[in-house]
């Protein structure tokens, strides 16, 4: 085995999984809990990397620790020859560039922002209701992409996907996706439905967003 995932339940490190499955790799699992009362990550993991952050994969032929979903991802692509990369296309390639930093970037930060107000009673709930049309804005504008194509970066299904699957799940959850939104909610069904998506979840165990 040379890839270790060093994999925190319900967490970003699930796409990991399901891009090496995705890329039929050997690779190893390392499963952390959360803390159940601060939900957040063991010190365990600091012993991985210096932020105790959950994705962090290590690869025993180079000896390189690589953290951040989206440096890991392109990293497995790298070293996959380029599957699942950017397309050759240079319109396409462009787009494959924008879903990977845009996911963690843009979409993100309101989806976890709303989480946070909602540990906080009155104000939090106040404050929840000026986020959610935030958040609306990206599901819009991701909604508008997907009824154009099939996938975030074209007609074939790349690492801009695993990227995106994190957000969208989470969207599910607290964000206010649902049916009302029927390209990306059919495009959530078809990663769920793909055999390597199945086996990631085995691999990792139970996982609140799938």
């Amino acid at each position: 085995m040379t890839i270790t995932v060093h994999h925190l339940e319900n967490s970003r490190s699930q796409r990991v999984l399901w891009m090496l499955e995705e890329l039929g790799e050997t690779y190893e699992v390392r499963r952390y809990e959360r803390n159940p009362k601060t939900m957040l990550a063991p010190p365990e993991l600091k012993q991985v990397h210096p932020l105790g952050k959950s994705p962090v994969i290590e690869d025993s032929e180079t000896g390189l620790v690589v953290a951040e979903t989206a440096a890991i991802l392109s990293y497995l692509v790298d070293r996959a020859g380029g599957a699942f990369g950017a397309p050759m296309d240079d319109e396409d390639g462009l787009r494959w560039r924008f879903w990977m930093h845009y996911a963690e970037g843009s979409m993100m930060p309101p989806l976890l922002l709303k989480l946070a107000m909602s540990k906080v009673p009155l104000m939090g709930r106040l404050a929840m209701k000026r986020i959610q049309p935030m958040i609306d804005v990206h599901l819009d504008f991701v909604e508008g992409e997907l009824a154009q194509r099939s996938w975030f970066a074209g007609e074939e299904i790349s690492a801009a996907d695993v990227m995106m699957s994190f957000p969208l799940e989470a969207a599910t959850s607290r964000g206010g996706l649902d049916r009302s939104r029927p390209a990306t909610i059919d495009w959530l069904d078809r990663i769920h439905a793909r055999p390597a998506f199945q086996a990631a979840l085995e691999r990792g165990g139970p996982y609140a967003y799938a």
